[in-house]
């Protein structure tokens, strides 16, 4: 289904599960390179824009919180982006979705953004101006969704921090693996993606509006920032990973010290009660005081060996 709005002089066109029909009328109506809608029709693309006579073609991945809000999955963006016109092809990340009504209501509301001229901040960009201020406003609100679902993960990393010392280790690994898992996901999206950027702020992508540097440079920060704290994040989540790690090798060393300890004490008493098992005469056997002697060499033995170990500082 195809849906449009149309500004002034702009308009955006965002097609919901996209039909071959849709994509023909994209190719008769627009002129996009077939290889394109190729790519729209197919999943897991990797991060690119294309550069045409008349239009680029874009293909980004932004992260989201899968339905158990556990697990990281990427979201495609693929956006055609002309002089006058954005097309947003398929099911995009909802933060596209949510843009798109919310733009949809307010024209129909009649209460479109205001003007750059009537606004006091000098950096105010309308977002209906053209279609560079438009891309900017989407791909900004994408970055700054993106920065609150790593902000959340950085807080994963601070519980796994605390929690390494005090809960349960099943608990502990199974955060450690699911944040480990979540930011491996997040970083390989983000590497080949950084490269898209850097050629928006390097001019390698001039689009079609002057004075947009500054504002392609806002997003290559926000982009460069987060990559950036995944990496932190990676680090630190590898470092706790091996932390977790030591504790749990040193916690498994202290039981098996404990149970040698025990199985080094009961030797010799299994020894000595052993040998008064046996259906042979023993010295003193006969005797009334027999038990009372046995049961004092074992507090010997095992005081002897306590005394020993003790001085050796192996507990």
């Amino acid at each position: 289904m195809i849906d449009t709005i149309n500004f002034e002089e702009l308009k955006w066109i965002h097609v919901f599960n996209p039909t071959d029909e849709d994509f023909d009328y994209l190719l008769d109506t627009f002129g996009f390179h077939p290889l394109d809608i190729e790519d729209c029709k197919s999943s897991n693309q990797r991060p690119k824009i294309d550069e045409y006579d008349d239009y680029y073609f874009i293909i980004l991945h932004f992260p989201y919180f899968d339905k158990t809000n556990k697990f990281i999955r990427l979201k495609e963006v693929k956006i055609f982006w002309g002089k006058d016109y954005i097309v947003t092809i398929g099911s995009s990340h909802w933060v596209v979705k949510n843009l798109f009504s919310e733009l949809k209501k307010e024209q129909q509301e009649g209460k479109l953004p205001k003007k750059k001229e009537d606004s006091d901040d000098e950096n105010y960009l309308d977002i209906t101006s053209s279609s560079d201020a438009l891309l900017y406003n989407l791909l900004d609100r994408l970055m700054v969704e993106t920065y609150s679902l790593i902000m959340r993960i950085g807080s994963d990393v601070d519980n796994i921090n605390y929690d390494i010392f005090s809960k349960k280790p099943t608990q502990v690994l199974e955060h450690l693996s699911v944040t480990r898992k979540n930011l491996i996901s997040i970083n390989t999206s983000f590497k080949p993606q950084l490269r898209v950027f850097h050629q928006f702020e390097s001019g390698g992508i001039k689009g079609y509006e002057e004075d947009m540097e500054d504002y392609w440079g806002n997003i290559l920060d926000q982009y460069q920032k987060m990559f950036d704290l995944v990496e932190d994040y990676g680090e630190l989540i590898e470092g706790l990973s091996k932390t977790f790690d030591s504790l749990q090798a040193n916690k498994t060393n202290e039981i098996i010290k404990t149970l040698t300890f025990l199985s080094t004490i009961m030797l010799p008493l299994t020894v000595v009660s052993s040998i008064y098992g046996m259906n042979v005469k023993l010295p003193f056997m006969n005797e009334s005081f027999a038990f009372i002697m046995i049961c004092g060499i074992m507090v010997i033995i095992v005081v002897a060996f306590w005394f020993y170990f003790k001085r050796k500082g192996w507990f």
